[in-house]
Parts: C-alpha cells; structure tokens; sequence
C-alpha cells in the first residue's frame, strides 16, 4: 500500500508525544493523543463537551481531507464520542488540531497526558461543480427521505 506523505509539526505543549501512526496493516486510521499537561486533568462531565488540544498541526497534500472520528471503545465503555463526527479538517489548514468530545455517559471522564481521544482518517476528496438544471431524472426512491426506503 503506498503512503501519502503528511507534514507534522509538533507545538510547544505537544512535545514529547507519540507520532500518530497507523497500529496494524489493515488500520484505516490513526490516534489522536491529549496533549495536556503533565498533570492536568480534563473532566467531562455527564452531558457536557471539551475541546481537547492535540498539539500537532498537519500539511495535508492538496485533494486530500482529514476525518476527525469517535474511538469506539470510548464510546462503547464511556459514552464518550466526537461531537460533530466527523470532523473535517482541509487541506489549507494549518492550525492545531482539536477533537471536540462529548460524554454522553453517566459517569465524568477524564483525560490525561497522552490519552487517545479520537482517531485521524486520511481520504481523498472529490471536486466538484453544481451544474443547474430545471429537473432531475427519475428514481424509484424520487423524494422519499428519511426512513423511505424501509426499516
């Protein structure tokens, strides 16, 4: 599988942190860690959301996007997930990426240094051009929208 180069600069509180890196063949994606302060703590509250810095910021190659996306096990185990999932981070960005977390569990949850709060997929995009029309062709589906097409 070839790789797609991705510029990586470190900020001053993310020092010292892991590389995101893919952890098996298959991963589609990579880690998002904490970078909060050796002992800071972050408590999310039931019901309430952070921003939790990452302390890297990234080249994407043009034609490319990154997808800010839930952890699974956060989700599963806490109730933990990314609040507007999935986040979008462009090609021309250039600032510190951050993960927008919500607990949606019963308990707060904490972070720390280093913790995995999100994972980072790379995919190509699309570009695209709106050509106006005065109708659109036929479906069977037509306008039928949510839950149209059955359970």
């Amino acid at each position: 599988m070839d790789r797609v180069g991705i510029g990586l600069v470190w900020l001053d509180h993310g020092r010292g942190l892991d590389v995101p890196r893919q952890q098996s063949v298959g991963a589609a994606g990579v880690d998002l860690l904490a970078a909060l302060g050796s002992s800071e703590v972050l408590a999310i509250a039931p019901g309430a959301r952070a921003l939790v810095p990452t302390g890297m910021a990234i080249a994407l190659p043009a034609g490319y996007e990154g997808q800010v996306r839930p952890r699974s096990g956060l989700a599963a185990r806490h109730g933990v997930t990314v609040l507007n999932s999935p986040g979008t981070i462009d090609a021309d960005y250039r600032g510190e990426i951050k993960v927008i977390l919500v607990n949606l569990g019963e308990a707060p949850f904490e972070i720390r240094r280093g913790d995995r709060v999100a994972q980072l997929v790379v995919a190509p995009v699309t570009a695209i051009r709106f050509d106006l029309m005065e109708t659109l062709d036929a479906t069977d589906r037509g306008s039928g929208g949510f839950g149209s097409t059955g359970r």
